[in-house]
């Protein structure tokens, strides 16, 4: 919502400055400047853009129309416009703006575009992981954990915390793996929120780009007779346009006022929200999401209301009575689980969604690494596949981009050598299932809102 609004006020800007100035001229060429605008609303939200393509045609046109409106007494046909088109780089008829706007719009750019985008990902990646079902081992488990001080008439004991730790250990596996890829992630979005900062601040390059196409305009014009002297060199000396327009005026055909730029005039964003601000407080929920999947068991088992915590040893229940709980706690991941103690946990087989979850999150590093150094990614557009995507993003089509190419398949069927005891579980069981996939919901929502 921001950066959209940012492009809406930045032409805004332009389109006011630009009728002040140039007037009735402005407003018969204006829709170089729309289209301009156009195209990079199209490419933040998605579209297949060419940043440096779609500038260099911008100035190309931009050229085409001034050299006539400098030159009212000559017809121009369209191939001479092109052979016009031709000498900007030559000519540098608008000074050396085209080339750095075009730095720092494709910079700026593409940093936004990847950053929102991985912003994205993480929270689709991060909603996905959260609704995967426990498998019928866990539930065992957790009922076991839960449950089972009553059955001993022991109901006001809660669990010991390193047993608590290693029954969340083996249910959460698979998710423990997510955490090296996971953390990849973030480190590289936070190298692209550097960007966002520094001298590619989409904020930055986007909020005086009126002004700074203003001074190339003003280049252009001072520097009339030399470009077309050149022009005329190289592309032939143009027929005479019809009496009626030579008879005018340079002056009366270009306005050459100009009018500084005032920054307390400029609209602003989000009720005056600054990119930085945002940018900082993204930051600091990213660097608190690290290690998120690796501490989710002691994020969970620290609850009071879950276990009796890690400072009563001795008063808790450790799954076969009140007493300490003796068994060492378990290392992180899927393959550390061979010999939990308290979860039937099968290390050769990993959970496919989930691995498919972490191949989104290496996917999405590759293009944030690509956008820290500059280079431009290709988002292939799969909201027309039947995989829904998009479902649940929160996104409108002009706001967020429709495209990602993770998979979002949903999760795989509990397979057959488990149906027997899936068949056997009791209602508790498909309570702690709804219970264990809350409590993860609400830890995410706590860290990545």
């Amino acid at each position: 919502e921001f950066f959209r609004e940012l492009l809406e006020n930045a032409e805004r800007s332009l389109n006011d400055m630009f009728v002040r100035t140039y007037g009735m001229l402005y407003m018969q060429n204006s829709e170089v400047f729309q289209d301009l605008f156009t195209e990079l609303k199209r490419y933040y939200t998605g579209g297949n853009v060419n940043l440096e393509d779609m500038l260099n045609d911008f100035w190309a046109r931009l050229l085409e129309r001034m050299f006539q409106l400098i030159n009212p007494q000559y017809h121009f046909s369209e191939d001479y416009l092109e052979c016009v088109s031709k000498y900007t780089d030559q000519l540098k008829p608008f000074g050396d703006v085209p080339r750095k706007l075009k730095v720092q719009v494709t910079r700026a750019f593409i940093a936004a575009r990847t950053f929102v985008q991985g912003l994205t990902v993480g929270r689709e990646v991060a909603n996905r992981v959260s609704k995967v079902s426990p498998t019928p081992g866990c539930i065992r488990a957790l009922m076991k954990m839960l449950y089972c001080p009553y059955c001993r008439g022991l109901p006001t004991v809660k669990p010991c915390n390193n047993y608590c730790l290693n029954v969340m250990k083996g249910c959460l596996a698979n998710q423990a793996d997510l955490d090296t890829e996971w953390n990849l992630f973030i480190d590289a979005m936070l190298l692209v929120a550097e960007r966002l900062e520094g001298p590619f601040n989409i904020e930055s390059v986007m909020d005086p780009i009126d002004v700074k196409i203003s001074e190339a305009i003003m280049n252009m014009q001072e520097n009339s007779m030399q470009v077309s002297a050149k022009v005329f060199q190289g592309c032939g000396q143009p027929k005479p346009a019809p009496a009626l327009r030579s008879s005018r005026s340079v002056p009366e055909n270009f306005n050459t006022r100009f009018r500084p730029y005032n920054p307390e005039e400029r609209p602003t964003t989000a009720a005056g929200t600054s990119l930085d601000r945002l940018v900082t407080d993204i930051k600091e929920k990213l660097k608190l999401s690290k290690k998120f999947w690796s501490t989710l068991p002691y994020t969970m088992c620290k609850d009071e209301r879950v276990t009796a915590g890690p400072s009563i040893e001795e008063d808790c229940w450790n799954g076969h009575t009140k007493a300490r709980y003796l068994p060492e706690v378990m290392n992180d991941g899927l393959t550390n689980q061979i010999n939990n103690p308290e979860v039937d946990v099968d290390i050769t087989r990993p959970d496919t969604f989930i691995r498919q979850q972490i191949m989104a999150l290496r996917v999405m590093t590759n293009k944030l690494k690509n956008a820290y150094n500059g280079n431009d990614v290709n988002f292939q557009d799969t909201s027309d596949e039947a995989s829904g995507s998009g479902s649940g993003s929160g996104c409108t089509d002009d706001i967020c981009p429709t495209e990602f190419d993770f998979i979002t398949t949903e999760a795989p069927l509990v397979d057959s050598d488990r149906r027997e005891v899936e068949a056997s579980a009791t209602q508790p069981g498909q309570s702690l299932q709804t219970l264990l996939t809350v409590f993860i919901s609400l830890i995410l929502q706590r860290q990545w809102r």
